[in-house]
């Protein structure tokens, strides 16, 4: 069986950090590793400066991660920095990609003909967006005129995404496919919730610790809520892994039913 893929997320924009707009690539992207199987140990929004980026690159590469996710910061605008802080993270440069410039120009030439764009061709704002890390190789965005990257630096590969989210996920989806399937297999996770009749998680603490220390390798969680209210909360558990993997979580769901029920509160299972 696979080795658990270690997973971190950096999202880069101002815009985030603002406000302004609302983050929803890292939750997508969380949702995709959990489901196959992997596990994402670290996400982090990161300003528009080149040596911040840069600093959150290397870092996450020296902690061996499998992968590196980077959204955001791929445009033709000045403040689209990411590649460059990609690069100055590996200890390298970012170079022209003979690849990655034809991508560029096609995309444009195909949204001029469909009356989408008014120009087509290339323009040193758009040549831009070709220059990729040393090594890299360009990722097919068919929705969008940015290219992706993929840059395998040791133990890591870092994988630049645009910002959009239907440019992200149709890279990851289309472009990134293959990569994925070998790096994940067959993994995937199972999930057990249920709601407990009860808005005091404190109540249910002795039932959930001892839970907890018999099986370490679930994740056990209650989600709490308002206080105000119906009096309910959920208790989440997962697992990553098949097989053998489901017969213990499981047995551990069925002991999380019979103590939460020896307390005297009502469940039902989602």
């Amino acid at each position: 069986m696979k080795k658990t893929a270690n997973v971190e997320i950096l999202i880069v924009g101002n815009e985030i950090l603002t406000g302004d707009i609302l983050d929803t690539n890292s939750n997508w992207l969380c949702n995709l590793v959990h489901e196959r199987g992997g596990m994402v140990v670290r996400v982090t929004v990161l300003p528009d400066i080149l040596d911040v980026v840069a600093e959150a690159v290397r870092t996450a590469v020296t902690r061996n991660v499998d992968i590196l996710f980077t959204s955001g910061g791929l445009g033709p605008t000045s403040d689209d920095l990411t590649l460059k802080a990609v690069a100055a993270g590996t200890d390298r440069t970012v170079v022209l990609h003979p690849e990655a410039l034809e991508m560029v120009r096609n995309q444009y030439d195909y949204f001029v003909s469909k009356g989408i764009l008014p120009q087509g061709g290339l323009t040193p704002a758009r040549e831009k967006m070709a220059y990729l890390p040393q090594g890299a190789e360009p990722l097919l965005n068919v929705v969008g005129t940015a290219p992706g990257s993929f840059l395998q630096v040791g133990k890591t590969s870092i994988i630049s995404v645009p910002g959009v989210p239907s440019e992200l996920k149709q890279i990851i989806n289309q472009s990134l496919k293959d990569f994925l399937d070998q790096v994940f297999g067959e993994g995937g996770a199972i999930s057990r919730r249920i709601t407990v009749q009860s808005g005091c998680e404190s109540l249910l603490e002795p039932v959930l610790s001892c839970i907890v220390s018999q099986y370490p390798d679930i994740y056990t969680k209650s989600l709490a809520t308002a206080i105000e209210g119906k009096p309910e909360l959920d208790i989440l558990m997962t697992i990553t892994g098949v097989g053998e993997k489901e017969v213990l979580l499981n047995k551990a769901f069925q002991e999380l039913c019979s103590g939460i029920r020896e307390l005297g509160f009502s469940i039902k299972e989602k």
